[in-house]
């Protein structure tokens, strides 16, 4: 009975299970998940997916902390210290780390056969983008790539990462901070705030801006937006605008600003040969097409200057090309100095750098004048460059000038400026240049005409000739050898000629030059006339860098003035004399020749005293024994003739 009764107790819950089969079954299953969940280790799985990764990509992988998913419509896989390995030629063994990386997985579109990541957050990661020193792929390609990825991702956030750039060959390295921003909304990808420096090509340099997020970076054919500043010593760009393959640098539009305080700074940058500058800011759009760079429609200043224009350098060539087309309403003369080796002004009104205004207070206080700095040889064979220059009006208060065109063609260290044009003095002087620094030391060549030249125009800053007329012409040779300026006109050989026609100058100035006392006192009391000029002209022989006198007259109505003597361009000096020989008498008449000697940098002009002394004394003289002789003494027989040489220099 008692054993009856123990069975009879025993038999509800068998019972209740041979009537209840399925929910006894779920509620053993729902057990087991509790056991399974209360277990569970989701980092089993890191073996499997390190070597999933690795058998893709041929790098090694490793997730050196906890791995685990958070499940859900949308799972997030979660691991911490995650390494992917470099290519096998990198010195540095990891090519991507992160502390903490989460991938959200949409399941719904996982079921259809697609891979969507909704989300992808990043925190500390590392990247390194580096070029292999022996050519071929970059790291970023891998092994057993096949294609494009069919992964499709929506969001990324990325809290202080760090992206590196290393091309060992080029000398360039690139550190960039990397953080994410506040997207627009949460279909949209957050763009990214960048920060870092570097060097590039060997040059140190900072940047900062924003980008757009770099999941845009997978599509090539997309355009990926930049707002960028960047700094290398006193060269400074702001680029702002689209990408296209960034990795390559394919091709973009931008939107550019370039300044600095020297465009001879741009060398070491960008490897561009241009002669030193004044301070420089420009802005315009850059793009590239295949080989070729392009600055499009800039416009903005070099030293005083305006400059506007196009340019563009080929870098498929043995040499970069730069191709050049320049217009200046208003081209301040000195801020060219630094294509002849000099430095631009500085001083109130000026615009130079520190640098500069040292360098223009240093020429100042040198005895010589000629630019002396020598050319680069290294610069003047890095390039080759066609460059068009056209001024429409040129600011020189010292000069003369009215406008410039020039043509500069520069060909393995051959260049060429042809033409060489400048207005000058409502004329014309029209050059040809031509300076080959393909050996040690430069040979240049000039030819130069010049034809219409304003006299009065020419003589600015003496009054007694602004009334004058005349036109003035020439022609100038000359071949040198020499690396600077100084040293070609030093060592030059050729000939120059200067003349002018018919035309009219002040009757005082003339008087003046001869030192006729009465005839200036009368036209200082009575008013100057304008006498007749039947010509003018000077011949000079150039031999080693000295300029010596073939002929040389003036000649008018009233007076020849006949001249002889050298112009030293080696040693910058002047020693010329001119003879006055008047067409006729005059009392008080101190008649002697004029010297013209000194220094390019301080010439002078003065009597020679030691004739005027002489007459003085014999005047002096003669006045002990009877005044009317010492009179005679100071009267002027005339004895000159006209030169005859009008109708040769007349227009």
């Amino acid at each position: 009975m008692a054993a009856r009764d123990a069975t009879a107790e025993a038999s509800p819950p068998t019972v209740w299970v041979r009537r209840h089969p399925v929910l006894a079954a779920l509620g053993v299953i729902a057990l087991l998940i509790v056991i399974l969940i209360a277990i569970w280790d989701w980092n089993w799985f890191k073996g499997p997916v390190e070597r999933q990764v690795e058998a893709r990509t041929g790098r090694s992988f490793d997730i050196g902390g906890n791995l685990d998913v958070d499940l859900g419509w949308t799972p997030v896989v979660s691991a911490e210290k995650v390494r992917f390995g470099n290519a096998s030629w990198s010195r540095d063994p990891v090519m991507a780390s992160a502390e903490r990386a989460e991938l959200a997985i949409a399941l719904w579109p996982l079921l259809r056969g697609q891979v969507l990541l909704p989300m992808i957050r990043l925190d500390h990661p590392r990247l390194l983008l580096e070029t292999n020193p022996k050519g071929g792929s970059g790291n970023w390609v891998f092994g057993g790539q096949t294609g494009e990825s069919k992964v499709q991702f929506r969001r990324v956030d990325i809290q202080r990462g760090l992206l590196r750039y290393l091309d060992r060959p080029a000398r360039t390295d690139i550190r960039v901070g990397v953080s994410s921003q506040r997207a627009k909304s949460r279909e949209h990808s957050a763009p990214v705030a960048v920060v870092g420096g570097g060097r590039w090509e060997g040059n140190a340099f900072q940047m900062q801006g924003t980008a757009a997020s770099p999941l845009l970076l997978r599509d090539r054919e997309a355009p990926y937006r930049i707002d960028v500043r960047a700094s290398a010593g006193a060269t400074r760009a702001h680029a702002r605008g689209t990408l296209l393959d960034p990795l390559r640098l394919r091709g973009f539009d931008l939107q550019m600003m370039l300044a600095g305080r020297d465009m001879a700074d741009l060398y070491p940058l960008l490897g561009l040969a241009i002669p030193p500058t004044p301070p420089y800011s420009l802005d315009g759009r850059f793009s590239r097409e295949g080989e070729v760079w392009h600055y499009r429609d800039f416009d903005g200043r070099i030293g005083d200057s305006d400059m506007h224009g196009d340019a563009s350098v080929d870098t498929s060539g043995e040499r970069l090309y730069l191709r050049a087309n320049l217009q200046s309403k208003r081209l301040d003369f000195d801020d060219l100095a630094g294509f002849v080796g000099g430095a631009p002004q500085a001083g109130r009104g000026e615009t130079a750098n520190a640098e500069q205004a040292r360098e223009a207070a240093s020429r100042q206080a040198r005895s010589r004048l000629l630019p002396d700095t020598p050319y680069e040889l290294e610069k003047l064979r890095a390039m080759d460059a066609d460059v068009r220059l056209r001024a429409t009006r040129i600011n020189a208060p010292k000069l003369p000038l009215d406008d410039m065109d020039a043509h500069l063609l520069l060909e393995n260290g051959l260049l060429r400026l042809d033409p060489l044009n400048f207005g000058v003095a409502d004329g014309d002087i029209r050059s040809r240049i031509r300076m080959d620094a393909r050996t040690s030391t430069i040979r240049t060549r000039a030819d130069a005409d010049l034809a219409g030249l304003n006299i009065s125009k020419l003589l600015p800053t003496v009054e007694l000739a602004q009334n004058a007329i005349g036109k003035v012409g020439g022609k100038v040779t000359l071949e040198g050898t020499g690396n600077s300026i100084a040293a070609m006109l030093g060592s030059s050989d050729g000939a120059v000629t200067v003349g002018m026609g018919r035309g009219r100058i002040s009757n005082l100035l003339m008087e003046m030059a001869g030192i006729d006392l009465a005839e200036i006192i009368k036209f200082k009391l009575g008013g100057d006339q304008q006498i007749p000029v039947r010509c003018a002209f000077a011949d000079f022989a150039v031999d080693d860098g000295v300029m010596t006198t073939r002929s040389l007259a003036f000649d008018t109505s009233d007076t020849i003035l006949v001249g002889s003597g050298t112009i030293n361009l080696r040693e910058e000096k002047l020693d010329l004399t001119i003879r006055p020989r008047p067409k006729d008498r005059s009392l008080l008449a101190f008649r002697t020749p004029l010297k013209v000697d000194g220094s390019f940098r301080q010439p002078k002009v003065h009597p020679d005293l030691a004739r005027v002394g002489l007459r003085g004394a014999i005047a002096l003289t003669l006045g002990t024994i009877t005044p009317p002789a010492a009179l005679l003494a100071t009267i002027e027989t005339g004895p000159g003739e006209d030169s005859g040489c009008g109708g040769r220099y007349a227009k």
